[in-house]
Order: structure tokens, then C-alpha cells, then sequence
């Protein structure tokens, strides 16, 4: 089966240079570097093609644990996330209600790819979670972020889309990820939002 891979706009970038941004949206380390990338793709003449995975899922499949299992890790992480927020100049809070379930957004974004609502669609995910402090696996901001969006919640419920982001993934797993999020440049793999300057050279390198 053919696996389609879409940019922010929803078109099919399986020809061009790209970066593989494989996230979800629960990460705060995913949507610093989402805010960054678009910048990185402009100067390097790229594609971002955007791979939403459930991280727990992957950290599951490959042994990983998470910081909160470590509390002085976790407090860690959430300072080094303020760091990264204040250096680059962005109104982000650490969410509240983190962790919850985020594979109803995640599937709600695969949707949003293949009906060209992915721009409207992914920006105000990570804003709502990592600027606004939402709960998205709640009924109602959930349903307050479809309807911006402009997205069926029936859509996310479809063998296509499960298929998709369990396929999305079983690649990331196979390629060597072990979290989110993680950037592949012509087959170089790069985990974590400081490793964004390697990614621009590995780019760079390919002009």
C-alpha cells in the first residue's frame, strides 16, 4: 500500500526535498521545534511533510520511559521547555492537564491532511494545548477545535484514518524513533527540538 505524505497545505510532497516531521501534539518538545521548522523550510528551499504519531504508543513499542516516571526528570523538562519558549520569544505555557490522550486530534489531523484543513487545523492543536492550556481529550474543547477547523468528528473515526496513523507509526518505529518529536533529512534521523541547527545543515548539505 502506498503511504501519501502531505505538507501543511495537504499536497503530496513525495517528490520533493523534505523534512519528515513525525509529532504529536501532546509533546512540548514537538511544538517548539513546529514552531521553528517553517522557518528552517524557507531558507533551505524544503517541504515539511508532518507525520502525526502517538508517542505513547512508540516510547511503548521501543522500550522508552517517560520523565514523569523520574519527578526530578519531569521538573527538568518542564523547565528546559520555559527555556526553549522564552529563547524563542513564544506566549507558551507548560499544560495542566498534561498528560492526556491525543489520538482522537492526531487522527482528526490525518483527517484534516486528506481534506486540505491542515493548516486551519494543526496550528490551533498545538496552540490549544501548549498556549491556551487545554484538555483536547475533552469532549468539548475537542469539538470547539473541529468546528474551527471545519472537520466532520465522524471522519476520525474511519478504518482509512486509524490505518493511517497506525502506519505513520509503524515507520517511524522501523526507521529507528524512539519519541517525538523526530525529523528525518534524506534518511538521517534527528530527535528533540534542540537538534533543529542539524537538521538546517543536513538540508543545506543537500542544495
Amino acid at each position: 500500500m502506498k503511504l501519501n505524505v502531505y505538507d501543511r497545505a495537504g499536497k503530496d510532497t513525495s517528490m520533493v526535498k523534505k523534512i519528515e516531521f513525525f509529532y504529536d501534539y501532546l509533546s512540548p518538545f514537538s511544538y517548539l521545534a513546529d514552531t521553528q521548522l517553517p522557518a528552517i523550510a524557507r531558507r533551505t528551499g524544503a517541504e515539511i511533510v508532518y507525520r502525526p504519531i502517538l508517542l505513547g504508543a512508540i516510547m511503548k513499542a521501543t522500550g522508552n520511559a517517560g520523565p514523569l516516571s523520574i519527578p526530578s526528570k519531569a521538573a527538568y523538562n518542564i523547565a528546559e521547555f520555559q527555556r526553549w519558549a522564552r529563547r524563542y520569544g513564544l506566549s507558551a505555557k507548560f499544560n495542566p492537564h498534561f498528560p492526556f490522550n491525543t489520538i482522537r486530534v492526531l487522527r482528526a489531523a490525518i483527517a484534516a491532511q486528506q481534506r486540505g484543513r491542515f493548516a486551519a487545523f494543526h496550528s490551533a492543536a498545538f496552540r490549544a494545548i501548549w498556549e491556551q492550556g487545554q484538555d483536547l481529550s475533552k469532549e468539548e474543547a475537542l469539538r470547539r477545535l473541529f468546528d474551527e477547523a471545519e472537520i466532520e468528528p465522524a471522519l476520525i473515526e474511519g478504518d482509512e484514518i486509524k490505518n493511517q496513523l497506525r502506519a505513520n507509526m509503524d515507520e517511524a518505529v522501523s526507521r529507528g524513533a524512539f519519541g517525538a518529536p523526530t525529523i528525518f533529512v534524506n534518511g538521517e534521523m534527528f530527535w528533540g527540538n534542540d537538534r533543529l541547527d542539524f537538521v538546517e545543515e543536513a538540508l543545506q548539505r543537500l542544495s
